[in-house]
């Protein structure tokens, strides 16, 4: 980190904040506080520049409409790039997954220009995907098998500058035929898993955590989270799913 606080910057919650995904920022406050780590969240809207001094940079899902609209936004402010570009962490979700690759499907599934940060494409699929998804993570990112809530149209293709961030065990995921989830490039990690995710899957929160504090974080007692997150597990798979990878 570069300065004494953890700055996270929620982004747009004015264009893509459709599904409470806003809860991501509320996850990671809460489990750095746990730890003396102390933050300030920065709600911007869409009016606003984008700071380059950020941490965490997290955006969240949206309708067609103000999906293309936070695009061009960002494309024309490029402040997100310069923050990547210092190391920051980018943690997107659904629209905001979409946005941050090349290129994405618009309300009319025509292409259009994402932000390049993630070397991913996207465009509109055959399957609208709505429920529950469980997916188990790239063995090295170190984070225990995921779950979340997917409502999407898109597909996702993933480019050879990126990687899987998960195979999908139950839904649908990327709709690209693979069965992966959602992708990652360096400190940039994208899903299209709602919950919100970091509430639904602290470990995945503590990763971003890591890799914006650039260091190891100190155990805190997860036993009530497990507890759900199991609970979770077990009313998508049944008690005969199958077991974690």
């Amino acid at each position: 980190m570069s300065s004494d606080r953890l700055k996270i910057v929620w982004i747009y919650p004015d264009l893509l904040s459709t599904y409470g995904d806003q809860g991501n920022t509320i996850v990671l406050e809460r489990r750095a506080a746990l730890r003396g780590i102390p933050t300030v969240t920065v709600s911007l809207r869409s009016d606003e520049p984008v700071p380059p001094d950020g941490h965490i940079y997290l955006l969240g899902g949206g309708e067609d409409r103000p999906q293309i609209l936070a695009a061009q936004r960002l494309r024309a402010d490029g402040g997100l790039q310069r923050a990547v570009d210092n190391g920051a962490v980018v943690f997107a979700v659904c629209a905001g997954f979409q946005i941050i690759g090349h290129e994405f499907g618009g309300d009319e599934g025509q292409p259009l220009p994402g932000l390049g940060l993630l070397d991913i494409r996207s465009f509109r699929g055959q399957q609208r995907a709505v429920g529950e998804v469980v997916s188990d993570v790239a063995s090295e990112l170190r984070v225990p098998r995921v779950t979340g809530f997917e409502n999407h149209q898109g597909a996702t293709t993933i480019g050879p500058a990126a990687r899987p961030f998960a195979k999908v065990v139950s839904g649908i995921g990327n709709g690209d035929g693979q069965g992966f989830e959602g992708a990652y490039q360096g400190h940039v990690l994208g899903t299209y898993m709602h919950g919100p995710a970091l509430v639904r899957n602290p470990a995945l929160a503590d990763l971003l955590l890591t890799w914006a504090v650039g260091g190891q974080l100190q155990p805190i007692d997860d036993s009530w989270a497990g507890r759900l997150r199991e609970e979770r597990l077990a009313a998508v798979l049944g008690a005969s799913g199958p077991a974690p990878a």
